[in-house]
């Protein structure tokens, strides 16, 4: 499975630099942080309301294809500041073993 965002980051990493007419990613670094945080911000909504009309419904395939695009635009988003999903996947698992009530308090203080 990491494979997968793995992958996904080094072409991510690699279209940061290419020409914006030919690349969406280019286009989105092109145009600053606030282009990629309005498409974040879009694929959030849009997830959500997936989800809640899957729990109407019970179909998950528009749950699953928003949340790629949403994943796809975190990925977008943190490939600006130099990171790649290593970072949270290492995050989660030192979380791992943690409660999350506890974690959570602990963030407050």
């Amino acid at each position: 499975m990491s494979d997968v965002l793995e992958q996904l980051s080094k072409v991510l990493e690699a279209r940061k630099a290419a020409d914006p007419d030919s690349s969406y990613v280019a286009s989105l670094h092109a145009r600053g942080l606030n282009k990629i945080l309005e498409k974040v911000g879009e694929e959030c909504t849009e997830t959500l309301i997936a989800a809640k009309d899957a729990e109407r419904s019970g179909k998950t395939d528009e749950v699953i294809y928003e949340t790629a695009d949403l994943w796809f635009h975190t990925l977008v988003m943190l490939s600006r500041f130099g990171l790649g999903p290593d970072a949270i996947l290492e995050e989660l698992g030192r979380r791992f073993d943690l409660s999350g009530l506890e974690e959570k308090a602990a963030r407050q203080k």
